[in-house]
């Protein structure tokens, strides 16, 4: 129990990935944390802002070209295994119970993203932790035209992955010592993303209750 609870922290910790695996190991986080249902939890946005970060100051000698290339490459094709699984077998998971890998609301939380910007949820949600992961598969389910989703899917993984690997680059040139600050870095970043993800899960749980309750007043009164 102990070993596995520390194999779940080392996952959740940017900075162990990175020194554990490598870039074999981000990219595996990357795919995983694009479109398998169970790698929501994954630390993606830390660990490409850290990433970026420790290539600035040689602690990852690896070129931020390099980078660039390999974990967009992985962004896609991970987005694009969650198309595949939601277009096949995604509808099971509306009828799958609650675990520690998977949470129902997580769907429905992407299901209204998704509802709401269409396409543009593939690019917008890529910020998004939990969406990031849900959209694919839900797109994949309402079998969303696939020439669309090419586009959306790779300019959405491009941008993110782009703007967070170049951001951490970028700080680590202009403060040599913000590798001191990572975890307050690492942080604020976690509030940013996961802040519009709750917001959207409540407005999304109190629209569920209101339609409940309309419903609940149309049924007629048996005598």
């Amino acid at each position: 129990m102990d070993f596995n609870l520390e194999i779940f922290q080392r996952l959740l910790d940017p900075q162990e990935i990175i020194q554990t695996g490598g870039l074999f190991l981000i990219l595996l986080v990357v795919f995983a944390e694009n479109g398998l249902f169970f790698g929501f939890f994954l630390p993606g946005d830390t660990l490409l802002f850290t990433t970026g970060l420790l290539c600035s100051t040689n602690k990852l000698n690896i070129s931020l070209g390099v980078l660039l290339i390999t974990i967009c490459a992985a962004s896609w094709v991970g987005s694009l295994a969650g198309y595949w699984f939601g277009m096949t077998t995604g509808e099971k998971l509306f009828k799958r119970n609650d675990s520690l890998f998977f949470k129902k609301k997580y769907l429905f939380a992407a299901e209204a993203f998704f509802n709401r910007y269409g396409g543009m949820a593939l690019v917008m949600g890529r910020f998004l932790p939990i969406i990031r992961t849900f959209a694919p598969i839900f797109a994949g389910m309402v079998k969303f035209d696939f020439k669309k989703y090419l586009f959306y899917n790779i300019l959405g993984g491009t941008i993110w992955a782009g703007s967070l690997l170049v951001g951490g680059f970028l700080l680590g040139r202009v403060i040599p010592n913000a590798q001191d600050y990572l975890e307050y870095i690492i942080l604020v970043i976690v509030i940013i993303t996961w802040l519009p993800v709750i917001i959207t899960y409540l407005k999304e749980r109190r629209r569920r209750k209101a339609e409940q309750l309309e419903l609940s007043k149309e049924e007629p009164v048996k005598h």
